[in-house]
């Protein structure tokens, strides 16, 4: 039975287990757009109502896939997106690579809400998120925008992605933040510390992506080269031959782990992901009703003292796990 988290100081009750949308769309191979959509209606029997877009997910192509059960379920779903990164041409690149830039200018959010309203075929956006901070431009300025849409009906929620401590409590005294999306995972821990305290102390929820660290923790990935070409992780540091071994070993180590706990690895990644604080929802993405069901399962899991510290003594017997992001991806986190 799924368990609810308050959004922030909010008094809204989100599903403890969000679902992340993008790779239904874009950057994790091929697409299958019926067992997607099979795959939100299953979320809906499940009660997971906080689901996760972005206007940048195949270029405007996930938002208008996720409204295709959104829109007639319109009451039922918690829907964010986010605006901020764009194509420089008509190929869509990813997060960091060649191709995409950042705009967090007040022109262009005004054209993005509108374009994403379209997509979603809806009156209001629950959540909306920066995706990433743009570094030429105040933070106030742009949070300062977002909070304008919020005064006229068109979002309801604001939210940072992947912002520094301090970019948060600017962008707080501007607008109330109710969310902070970061990447954070078992392998991707750099917000622990500044970050983190900084929601706790200021009641934002922190919305983890990538919680199963893209299927390295799950053990689902032993050879980059059997994943799709298009598969973006195959750029991923922590699938080169540098960290490769390191992270396989530790992929099946943890997925024995989990064994003893009769659970699956992806379970026990969720579940360590969720001990971490109350104010705590990930969102990991799947695009199969299979893994969203076994996701969902995290929440039955209870994690004793010495189950974390077991987790915790694993992780450092394969600490050569490498960074999360190549170099132009690591530039755009923290901000």
């Amino acid at each position: 039975m799924m368990q609810y988290r308050n959004l922030g100081n909010t008094k809204e009750q989100l599903s403890a287990i969000g679902l992340g949308c993008m790779g239904m769309s874009y950057a994790y191979g091929p697409t299958d757009d019926t067992e997607s959509i099979a795959t939100l209606h299953k979320a809906l029997d499940l009660d997971i109502n906080f689901w996760d877009t972005a206007d940048m997910y195949g270029n405007g192509t996930n938002e208008e896939l996720v409204s295709q059960v959104l829109a007639s379920n319109r009451n039922k779903v918690f829907i964010a997106t986010k605006f901020g990164f764009r194509f420089k041409d008509s190929t869509p690149g990813h997060s960091g690579l060649p191709g995409t830039y950042v705009d967090g200018s007040p022109a262009y959010i005004k054209t993005a809400v509108e374009k994403s309203l379209k997509r979603l075929k809806i009156e209001t956006i629950d959540l909306y998120y920066a995706h990433r901070v743009d570094k030429t431009i105040p933070i106030e300025e742009t949070v300062g925008a977002m909070a304008e849409l919020v005064k006229e009906g068109k979002v309801r929620y604001l939210g940072l992605s992947e912002a520094s401590a301090q970019s948060i409590r600017k962008a707080h005294a501007v607008h109330p933040i109710a969310a902070l999306q970061s990447e954070y995972s078992l392998l991707s821990r750099d917000i622990e510390g500044e970050i983190l305290d900084t929601v706790h102390e200021l009641g934002i929820s922190l919305i983890p992506y990538s919680p199963l660290a893209r299927g390295i923790i799950t053990a689902t990935i032993n050879d980059p080269a059997q994943l799709a070409a298009d598969d973006f992780r195959r750029t991923l540091p922590r699938l080169n031959e540098e960290h490769l071994q390191n992270n396989i070993q530790l992929g099946n180590a943890f997925a024995a782990l989990a064994k003893e706990k009769n659970a699956t690895a992806a379970q026990l990644a969720l579940a360590w992901v969720l001990a971490q604080g109350n104010n705590i929802i990930p969102i990991p993405g799947t695009k199969k009703r299979k893994y969203l069901v076994e996701n969902a399962g995290a929440v039955d899991i209870h994690l004793s003292a010495n189950d974390l510290k077991k987790i915790n003594d694993l992780m450092t017997r394969y600490p050569n796990v490498g960074n999360r992001y190549g170099d132009g991806g690591m530039k755009l986190v923290n901000v």
